[in-house]
Formats: C-alpha cells, sequence, structure tokens
C-alpha cells in the first residue's frame, strides 16, 4: 500500500469549539488553564480521529490559537519591540496582544493582516528590525509532538519553512529583501528540528508554499543554500517539503534536488508537474501526491486520482508514494454529518474534512483486493457520474442570456470625475465625507431572531418588525452623529456572501459548513454547484425601508461577483469565468431594481479581487480581464447619476493599480489603518481620478481609535489624495464589533474628518 497522509487538518472543531473558547477567554469567563485544556482536548479528538481513519502521516503543529504564521514568528522570537517583550517564553497574552492589539496605558497596535496566498484565510505578518535577532522562543513544535506521543500517536510535525516566512515577513526597510536575515534565522530552525528528533520524531513536515509562485532566482538560490544547511540539522530525520496552491513549474528542479526525503505536488491545481517530477526525482526521493481536493468540497473522482496515483508507483514504488490532500484541510468545513438539511443527492457529490481523510486512506489501500475499499470506490465513481449527468447542474435559460451578452453592457456612462459632478449635485456633503462600509454590531438579539425564524418559531411578519426597529436604530445612530452617507447596518444578513447565496439559484448553503477565516472569526462558505440566476429582488426591501427614514443617501449593500466567486466552494465543471459572469449578471438585475427604487448609491463590495490572482504571472491577465468584466457587468445597470462604490481590503493593490482602475467605481474603500496608508501612493503614482476612502480604523482590533490617531492619519492621506477624491470610513464592515467600541470610533471618525477637512479647506477654499 501506499502511505496514507495529511498536510494539516481543521483547527476549530465540528461545533467550532475553538471560537467559544478563544472568545470565553477574551471576555474574561474562561481561565487561561481551562482555554489550554480545553484546546488540549480539541487536538487530541483530531489525531485519534485521523489514526482511526488510517491516516499513517499524522501532523501535528498544524493547530493554532490564532495563526501558524504568527506561531511562527513566536516560536522563533520574531516580536516587535514595542510589545515588551523579556524574551522569556512567550504567553498567551503576548500572543494575542500581536493578534488583536492591547491596551493599557499605551495602546499597542496589533500587526497587520494579509491573506494567505489565494485563500481567503488571514495570516498575521511578521516585522522585522534591522537588528533582529532569533532564538527558539516557543517550543509549541515540539510540546504538540510530544502531547500525541503521548495519546500514543507518533505525529509529523508541521513548520512553515524558513523561506516562505521570510518572504512573507515584512522588514525594516521599503522594498528591501528579508532574505537577508536568513542566516541569522537558519540556526533556530535547525536547533528546533534537533530537538525534534531528540524528543522521537521521525518526520517533519516543512511547508515553503513560495514554490508555487512566480518567485526570483536570489529565492531559489535561497531555498538551495537553507537546505543544504537544515539537511545537515538533525541526521535520520526525515524532511517533507511541501507547496500548494498551484504546481511548482519552473521551480520544480530546485524543489526535487533540495537534500530532503520526501516533496509533496499539489496534483489538483498543478496536474503537469507530476511527469516532469517522475523525471527528476532523485533516488530514494519519495513524493507525496495531492490527488484530493484540499481546497474544494467535491468528491474526488477516483479514476482521475488513481491513475496519478498508479503511474508514481509504477516508477517509484509503493513505499516511496504518499497519498495526501493537496493542500492543508484548514481550508474546508470539518465534516459532512451535521448536514442533514442538504438533499441526499447534492450531499452525495460532497467531501468535507473528515471525508476527505477517508478518501485519502480508500486510495493508497487501492489495489490490494480489498471488498471495503472498492465498494467506496465504486461508490465514489457513481457519485461523480451522477453529477456530470444532473440536469440541476445546468440551467438552459441562464445559459441563452449570457450568450446574448454585448460588449456595451460592460460599460458606464461617462467617466468618474463627470459622474461626480452630476451625483454631487443632488446630494449634500461634507467637504470629506464620511460613511461606513456597510454592516453594523450583530447583537445576539439579532443572531437569535435569524435563527428562530429558521426553526418556525418566529413568523415573518414579527421578524420583519425586528429588522425594522434594528435599522431605525442604526439610522437614527447615524444621523445624529454626523455621518454624510448612511447604510441600514445588515441586521437581516448572516454573512456577506451566504445571504446572497440562499437567495440565488444554483447555490446550496450548509448548516455547519464552518471554515476558519482568521482567529475566532469564521465563515460558511456556500457551495455553487450549478448555473446561477436570480428569482427574486433581495436587498431592495431594506434598502427602501431605511432610505424612507432620512433625507441622506442611503447605499445599497451588494457583495461583488468575484467576491462570491471567492468565497464559495465553486463547482469544478464549468471555467470559474463563466460562473462568475453569471453570477454578475444576476447581480446586474439587483442594481437595475435598487436604483428603479431611488436608491442613488449602490455599493458592490469585491474585496476579494486581489486574493483572486493566480499565483504565476502567466495566468494573471486572464484572471484580472473576467474579474473586472464581471464586477463592470454587475455595476453597468447603473445610470450617470447612481454613484457606484466598491470595498477591498487586506491587499496589496501596487501590481493591480490597472485592474482596479478599469472598475471604473466612483468610489473605492480600502483598507490602509494597520499598514499606515500606505497603500495610498499607489493610487497617487497612478493617477487615479476617482474617489478614495482609505480605512482610518481598524475593526479587526477592539481598541477604539482616539481622534488624534485618525486625524494623522487623515492628514498623511490627504498629502496623496486630493480632498475632492477623499473619504473617511473604517477600514471594513463593523458586525464582529460591540455598540461599546463602535459608538465612540466612528465619533471620532466624524470629529477627526472635521478637523482635517477645516484644515484643508482654510488652506485651500477652492479643494472644497
Amino acid at each position: 500500500m501506499s502511505i496514507a497522509s495529511i498536510l494539516g487538518y481543521p483547527r476549530i472543531g465540528r461545533s467550532r469549539e475553538l471560537k467559544r473558547a478563544l472568545e470565553g477567554y477574551w471576555s474574561g469567563r474562561l481561565s487561561s488553564e481551562q482555554l489550554l485544556a480545553d484546546t488540549a482536548t480539541l487536538k487530541a479528538d483530531r489525531w485519534r480521529q485521523q489514526q482511526a481513519a488510517g491516516i499513517q502521516h499524522i501532523p501535528s503543529n498544524d493547530f493554532s490559537l490564532y495563526d501558524h504564521v504568527l506561531d511562527t514568528a513566536l516560536t522563533v522570537g520574531a516580536v516587535p519591540a514595542r510589545f515588551g517583550w523579556s524574551g522569556a517564553a512567550p504567553e498567551l497574552d503576548l500572543m494575542f496582544a500581536m493578534a488583536r492589539g492591547s491596551k493599557g496605558e499605551v495602546e499597542v497596535a496589533p500587526l497587520d493582516m494579509t491573506k494567505w496566498f489565494d485563500t481567503n484565510y488571514h495570516y498575521l505578518v511578521p516585522e522585522l528590525a534591522a537588528d533582529q535577532s532569533f532564538t527558539l522562543a516557543s517550543r509549541k513544535p515540539i510540546d504538540e509532538f510530544l502531547e500525541a506521543k503521548a495519546l500514543g500517536i507518533t505525529t509529523r510535525p508541521v513548520l512553515l519553512g524558513p523561506v516562505t516566512f521570510l518572504r512573507l515577513s515584512k522588514g525594516p526597510a521599503q522594498g528591501g529583501s528579508t532574505l537577508e536575515f536568513l542566516d541569522r534565522l537558519l540556526p533556530v530552525y535547525a536547533e528546533l528540528l534537533s530537538e525534534l528528533r531528540q524528543a522521537g520524531a521521525t518526520w517533519v513536515q516543512i511547508d515553503e508554499p513560495c514554490l508555487s509562485q512566480d518567485v526570483p532566482v536570489e529565492v531559489l538560490e535561497a531555498l538551495e543554500h537553507a537546505y543544504q544547511k537544515l539537511g545537515q540539522a538533525a541526521p535520520g530525520l526525515n524532511l517533507l517539503l511541501a507547496s500548494y496552491f498551484a504546481g511548482m513549474g519552473g521551480n520544480l528542479a530546485t524543489a526535487l534536488a533540495l537534500p530532503v526525503d520526501a516533496v509533496h505536488l499539489d496534483l489538483v491545481r498543478g496536474a503537469s508537474d507530476l511527469d516532469p517530477a517522475l523525471q527528476l526525482v532523485p533516488e530514494g526521493m519519495a513524493l507525496s501526491l495531492g490527488v484530493v481536493d484540499g481546497h474544494n468540497v467535491w468528491r474526488t473522482d477516483p479514476d482521475r486520482a488513481l491513475g496519478q496515483i498508479q503511474r508514481a508507483v509504477a516508477k517509484l514504488g509503493e513505499d516511496r508514494v504518499l497519498v495526501a490532500p493537496s493542500c492543508s484541510l484548514l481550508h474546508v468545513p470539518v465534516s459532512l454529518e451535521a448536514e442533514t438539511g442538504l438533499d441526499q443527492e447534492l450531499r452525495s457529490w460532497l467531501a468535507f474534512a473528515e471525508e476527505k481523510v477517508a478518501e485519502v486512506c480508500c486510495l493508497a489501500r487501492a489495489g490490494h483486493g480489498s471488498p471495503e475499499v472498492e465498494a467506496r470506490l465504486a461508490e465514489s465513481r457513481e457519485a461523480c457520474a451522477d453529477r456530470r449527468n444532473s440536469p440541476r447542474v445546468t440551467n438552459p435559460a441562464v445559459r441563452a442570456r449570457m450568450a446574448r451578452v454585448t460588449p456595451d453592457q460592460f460599460a458606464r456612462p461617462g467617466d468618474g470625475p463627470g459622474r461626480r459632478l452630476i451625483w454631487r449635485k443632488g446630494v449634500s456633503l461634507s467637504p470629506l465625507p464620511t460613511t461606513t462600509i456597510g454592516s453594523f454590531p450583530q447583537v445576539p438579539e439579532l443572531r437569535q431572531a435569524r435563527a428562530k425564524l429558521r426553526r418556525g418559531e418566529l413568523d415573518q411578519s414579527h421578524y420583519e418588525q425586528l429588522m425594522e426597529a434594528e435599522i431605525r436604530r442604526v439610522v437614527r445612530f447615524q444621523e445624529e452623529i454626523g455621518l454624510d452617507v448612511l447604510v441600514h447596518g445588515e441586521p437581516e444578513r448572516n454573512d456577506m456572501v451566504e445571504y446572497f447565496a440562499e437567495q440565488l439559484d444554483g447555490f446550496a448553503t450548509t448548516q455547519q459548513g464552518w471554515v476558519q477565516s482568521y482567529g475566532s472569526r469564521c465563515a460558511k462558505p456556500p457551495i455553487v454547484f450549478g448555473d446561477v440566476s436570480r428569482p427574486h429582488p433581495m436587498t431592495v426591501l431594506w434598502a427602501v425601508f431605511a432610505q424612507s427614514l432620512t433625507a441622506r443617501p442611503v447605499k445599497g449593500m451588494l457583495t461583488g461577483p468575484v467576491t462570491i466567486l471567492q468565497w464559495s466552494f465553486v463547482r469544478d465543471d464549468l471555467e470559474r469565468s463563466q460562473t462568475c459572469a453569471q453570477i454578475a449578471m444576476a447581480l446586474r438585475d439587483e442594481v437595475a431594481d435598487l436604483e428603479a427604487a431611488g436608491i442613488n448609491v449602490i455599493q458592490i463590495d469585491e474585496p476579494a479581487l486581489r486574493e483572486g490572482l493566480p499565483l504565476h504571472r502567466t495566468e494573471q491577465p486572464a484572471y484580472l480581464r473576467w474579474a473586472v468584466d464581471s464586477f463592470r457587468l454587475t455595476a453597468a445597470g447603473a445610470g450617470a447619476h447612481t454613484q457606484i462604490h466598491t470595498h477591498m481590503c487586506y491587499s496589496e493593490f501596487e501590481d493591480i493599480m490597472g485592474a482596479i482602475a478599469e472598475l471604473d467605481a466612483d468610489v473605492l474603500y480600502i483598507e490602509a489603518a494597520r499598514s499606515g496608508m500606505s497603500l495610498l501612493q499607489a493610487f497617487a503614482d497612478h493617477g487615479y481620478t476617482n474617489e478614495v476612502g482609505p480605512g482610518v480604523y481598524d475593526i479587526h482590533s477592539p481598541l477604539v481609535p482616539s481622534v488624534e490617531e485618525m486625524v494623522a492619519r487623515l492628514r498623511k492621506a490627504a498629502s496623496v489624495i486630493p480632498l475632492d477624491q477623499l473619504w473617511a470610513n473604517p477600514d471594513c464592515g463593523l458586525k464582529t464589533r460591540g455598540w461599546a467600541e463602535v459608538e465612540p470610533s466612528l465619533r471620532n471618525l466624524v470629529s477627526a474628518a472635521r478637523q482635517v477637512a477645516a484644515e484643508l479647506t482654510a488652506v485651500s477654499p477652492a479643494s472644497s
């Protein structure tokens, strides 16, 4: 038999036990001892489940209380000076201060946060000082190995590789290479590997997903240098080098020449790597074949996977072939068991983490005459065939409508500055307009009302009364503090993608299909299984009600087509570009209905636009073309008298500024608080002429920003963006925050915007 292996497993637990434990600790309801006891139980359950299923290489140190990149920074002692670390073993409060910020006599800002490659998982960006030194500060990888060993389970510890860690880090010099720190860092990795070997580890997995990107030669040289050192660090310890999320392509030869004992290939997204790998793999090296999709929820086609496995076994023999998911199962829900609301046909097409573990074990054992294995393979073949042939996946009316799309349907009338003049004639705005991104705090009463409605314990009329009362409260508050453009607060929405998926044909939603986004934050990605269409208006009722309460403009709030696509589990039997265009056409109808109902500001959020960029540069232009076209197809349903706003967060925009300009959104909101407004220079350099709202309030931290902090950020923004193009806003929606934080923060934001506007208009009155 081949070796059954996985690269990582979901951390959150079947019922989001990690979320409850973390939030209990942060609120003071749970002691640190209880938090650690609860998470120790979670880890033990994960290891035992994998062992019982038949996984032979079970990972450890893939669990994290917040984020594995943050864990790595703590392990190697990369703690910025502002956190006041003494050099002792890091404690929980230090970890959470780096993740969330901390309060005290002096408030300390958290690390920046951004997306983990092309996923919706967020990692904390390590910060390195010019005089950075490293030390083995945390023994977490060793401790977790020993935890599992005490249960009778020998695991394969997982480490984020040194080269990828440095590439993900922020150095002291703008534009400088963090690889200059490699020789300082490698002794810590060598010490860690040596201690793992002494603890009894026989294999260690080192993740270097930078190999899935187009990297300069200095990165490949750094990998060669690093692994020459690490290969000598712990004689007798086997190293598995793992890359994922794309094929390695031109980096494959470098990876296979490194002094490691196995290399993992993502054969779901990089199937073309297999043949050259089989030609290049040196004698004695094993290959880990990522044949089960760790990034999506569809059942594995056994014939495709077995074909890849059999080719490798024919060349290498079974003992040099590991069967695995394409990447960590962190990115899929835990178990299908709770999904009783899905019909049996659709359910049979799916595999979550538990089911993917079973698939891996089944594929590794195939071909050895086991009746049980053959029965499971036959069942998978039948399910895959049923999905291919089901009439549910194709809607002829949708296909016919998409075939009739013409070029003029992608263009809005006029240009941004011209539309700005038309729109502002009908509204009264401050010189530096203020708004929010959309959602307001989701208090427990709102979540309970939605749950009761689903269970039939609350009738629709009573539910709508509760929502209307909350919208009145939110609109009244925004008017009171002086915001210029208002929102209805989205009390009726469970999630910015799931809410729309529940109302679009071609989507399915789950009951417990939670996936970690960061820390305790989880989302339930919907599943696109067929052609997409909109049977009825989705947001018009609430937007019109909110607008009836005020003379100020109220934004209609939509999630954009690219973000709905990226934050869903998408069908793999149709090009993603085609599915995105179908979603865009459905949203175009919603834009038209909002405009017809008198809503003259419509926000189409695209926080996932940058995230969807393929990791290989050769594939990026095609993606940006269809992604921009999908947004434009949605937005072009509006006339010149309607402003189109959009929102993006936690991304670097410098390399896609051309595409952002092509979106032709009248106002673009971006995350800027954590990054110190540094993103704005790209807009100035590009000569961006539409309006920009840099986030001056970091909503992912519980800290309340002062007026002075936001004044400083707005002054910096105004030094780059002209006042007549500048807005002031938080960097994201306020759903996850409490009113106790939101109310003072927004009051401070309005005060800061008024102060900066007064300063700037006093200097240059014409600009107002």
